[in-house]
C-alpha cells in the first residue's frame, strides 16, 4: 500500500502525535495502519487479510521490544483519533449519511487492527514466558546437578538474578502425600519468597513432585542462632507456616540445606536438603522442618553401615529377647536420651510412669550389659540407638558378618523374657 505525498504529511503528523499520546511508544509498530484508516474514511475499503497478518506482526514486535499490550493499544488508538482529526476537508464535507459510513468504516479497521495486533502481541508474550520457563528450569537442573560448566552457569543465571559468587541454600518442601499438581504449592511460596528476599538471588521450582526453593543463605552465626532457639524466622519455618494453611498436601515436611557458596555449593545444599527428607522418613522422625545440620550425626553413622550395624547388633542385640521385642525398650531409650537423661521428662514424653520408664531402663541394663545412666556407657548407647534408627532396626533385619566373611541377616527375634 502507498500514499500519496499530501497524504504522507498529514499521516506522519498524526503518527507522531498518537506516539507522543502514547508515551512514546514507538510510531513504526503502526505500520501501515494509518493508511488503513484513511482508506477506509475515504474509500470504505476494509482491509485485506495479508494487510492484518501484518499488524499481526507488529504486535508480536512490540512484544519483543517490551512495548506492554496497554501501551500498544494506546498508541493504536490514539492514532485513530488522530486521523479522523486529521482527515481532509472532502471527506469531512460529505453528507451525514456519507461521513456515518465513513465512521464504520473506520470503527471496523480500528475493531480489526487492534484485535490482530493484540492476538500477536499476546501470542509473543506466551512464546517468551514458555521460553524463559524452558531456561529456568533447565538453569536450576543444572544448579541442583552441579556438573555443568561454571562459566556458562553463571552466564545463564546473570539474567533471572542469581549472582553465583554469593552463599546460597537450598530447601526442599515435600506433600505428605504425591500430588497431581504441585505448581499450587510452588506459587504460594513463590510469593513468600519473593516478598521477603525480593526477585533476584532467589527461585522457585518444582522437581520430582516435591517444591524446591534456592534463597541466599543468612549470616552463619544468625543461621544457627535462629535454629538453636527455635525461631520461627528460620527459612524453613516460614515455608512450612505458608504450606501448613494449603488445604491439600498436609502434612509438610522441609529439609533445609547448609549454606555453601558459588554455583557448585547450590548443588551440595540441595544434596543435603534431599538426605535430610530420605532420613527422618527412615528415622520416623516427627519434625516438620529438618535441617541438615541436625543431621550430620546421622550422615557419619550411616557412612559406614557395617560398622554401624556391628555396633547396633552388638550392643542393643539382645533387646529382641525382650517380651514384644526390642521396639518398646529401643523408644524409651531414645526418649531418654532426648530428654538429656532425665527420666522424669521422658515418661512425660512416652505418656508413661517414672516407674515404668526406670523398670524398662534396668531391663536394658540387665540384658545388654550397657548402663545408659553411666557416662562412661552412654555415648556408646546413645550411638547404637541412632545408628538403630538409621538401619530401620528392629523392624529392618540387620546384615552381619558370618564366619566365612559374608554378610547376612540378623533379626530382632523374640523370646520369653520379660520386658
Amino acid at each position: 500500500m502507498t500514499a500519496e505525498p499530501e497524504d504522507e504529511t498529514w499521516l506522519s503528523r498524526a503518527a507522531d502525535s498518537a506516539s507522543s499520546l502514547a508515551g512514546g511508544v514507538p510510531k513504526e509498530f503502526l505500520g501501515d495502519y494509518l493508511l488503513l484508516l484513511a482508506e477506509a474514511a475515504t474509500h470504505g475499503r476494509r482491509p485485506r487479510r495479508a494487510e492484518l497478518e501484518a499488524v499481526g506482526v507488529l504486535g508480536r514486535r512490540a512484544a519483543d521490544s517490551g512495548v506492554s499490550a496497554g501501551q500498544a493499544v494506546s498508541l493504536y488508538l490514539s492514532a485513530a483519533r488522530q486521523v479522523w482529526g486529521e482527515l481532509p476537508m472532502v471527506v469531512r464535507a460529505r453528507d451525514s449519511a456519507a461521513v456515518r459510513a465513513a465512521a464504520d468504516a473506520v470503527l471496523q479497521v480500528i475493531d480489526d487492527a487492534v484485535a490482530v495486533f493484540a492476538d500477536g502481541h499476546a501470542q509473543a508474550v506466551r512464546e517468551r514466558v514458555r521460553r524463559e520457563e524452558m531456561l529456568r528450569r533447565e538453569l536450576i537442573e543444572d544448579l541442583l546437578r552441579g556438573d555443568a560448566h561454571l562459566g556458562e552457569l553463571v552466564e545463564r543465571a546473570e539474567p533471572f538474578g542469581l549472582d553465583l559468587t554469593r552463599t546460597h541454600q537450598v530447601a526442599l518442601a515435600a506433600p505428605g502425600r504425591r500430588l497431581p499438581d504441585i505448581e499450587a504449592a510452588a506459587s504460594t511460596l513463590e510469593r513468600i519468597v519473593l516478598d521477603r528476599f525480593g526477585d533476584r538471588d532467589a527461585l522457585v521450582a518444582t522437581k520430582e513432585g516435591q517444591v524446591v526453593v534456592l534463597v541466599p543463605a543468612e549470616p552463619p552465626a544468625a543461621s544457627r542462632a535462629r535454629s538453636h532457639q527455635g525461631a520461627a524466622t528460620g527459612i524453613g519455618r516460614i515455608l512450612h507456616a505458608e504450606l501448613d494453611r494449603l488445604r491439600r498436601g498436609r502434612p509438610w515436611r522441609i529439609a533445609v540445606g547448609r549454606p555453601h557458596p558459588g554455583a557448585y555449593g547450590i548443588a551440595r545444599s540441595y544434596e543435603e536438603a534431599r538426605e535430610g527428607l530420605s532420613m527422618a522418613a527412615r528415622l520416623q522422625m516427627d519434625r516438620p522442618v529438618i535441617e541438615a545440620e541436625d543431621m550430620l550425626i546421622y550422615r557419619v553413622l550411616v557412612r559406614d553401615q557395617p560398622a554401624i550395624a556391628d555396633l547396633v547388633h552388638t550392643v542393643l542385640g539382645p533387646l529382641a529377647q525382650a517380651r514384644g521385642g526390642a521396639a518398646a525398650l529401643l523408644d524409651t531409650l531414645e526418649a531418654y536420651f532426648a530428654m538429656g537423661g532425665i527420666a522424669t521428662q521422658a515418661a512425660a514424653r512416652l505418656h508413661l510412669s517414672v516407674r515404668a520408664v526406670t523398670y524398662r531402663l534396668a531391663r536394658v541394663k540387665a540384658l545388654t550389659g550397657y548402663n545408659p545412666a553411666d557416662p562412661t556407657q552412654r555415648f556408646t548407647v546413645h550411638a547404637a540407638v541412632l545408628g538403630a534408627r538409621a538401619l530401620g532396626w528392629p523392624g529392618h533385619e540387620l546384615s552381619q558378618p558370618n564366619a566365612s566373611g559374608q554378610t547376612g541377616p540378623t533379626g530382632a527375634n523374640t523370646g520369653d523374657t520379660d520386658g
